[in-house]
């Protein structure tokens, strides 16, 4: 469990390295959380539908629907409030196979393309054909890019320092889990 909550002890930390371990268990508290949430605004958006299906009280509808946006409002606010040590522990753990952090936003660089492909567009609307065509490429390259910085992320470590800092696995790298 302390491998869960161990991004947000660090909360803006990106420099030194994070092992998989720590990595894969945020990710796993997020999905976790997320679960979570729309387990419950799937029950209480279900019974306004039950209710609007047996002609129940508008009011009563609008109340479970405004519970159900108040459930998807705290969760937004959640994201935003968890968005640095996400990345962060994205950045350490990119340290940790001895690549830079800025590896985190590579699957962002083609949206760059296809924006100016969409500029292309704007300005010529002949060149719509050459525009979709870059931005189908650069959208294949997103998917790629994402994918290469998964299997970053099942990669192990690098076995003793790096430039990044001491090996999180060594027993004298200064912490102590259970």
């Amino acid at each position: 469990m302390e491998w869960m909550f161990m991004p947000l002890k660090r909360y803006a930390d990106f420099s030194g390295r994070s092992r998989r371990m720590e990595f894969w268990m945020w990710q796993l508290f997020q999905v976790i959380v997320y679960v979570v949430v729309v387990v419950l605004a799937m029950a209480l958006g279900g019974g306004a539908m039950m209710m609007m299906g047996s002609g129940g009280d508008p009011s009563s509808i609008m109340a479970a629907g405004g519970t159900v946006m108040i459930v998807l409002l705290l969760y937004s606010l959640y994201c935003l409030a968890v968005l640095i040590p996400s990345i962060a522990v994205a950045v350490r753990r990119l340290h940790d196979t001895n690549r830079t952090g800025w590896w985190v936003l590579a699957p962002l660089a083609p949206y760059c393309v296809m924006f100016v492909a969409g500029m292309m567009v704007a300005s010529s609307p002949d060149m719509a054909a050459v525009a979709g065509i870059i931005a189908l490429i650069s959208g294949l390259a997103v998917v790629v890019l994402a994918l290469v910085l998964l299997v970053f992320y099942f990669l192990e470590g690098t076995k003793g320092p790096n430039q990044y800092g001491p090996d999180p696995k060594a027993p004298d790298a200064g912490q102590v889990f259970s």
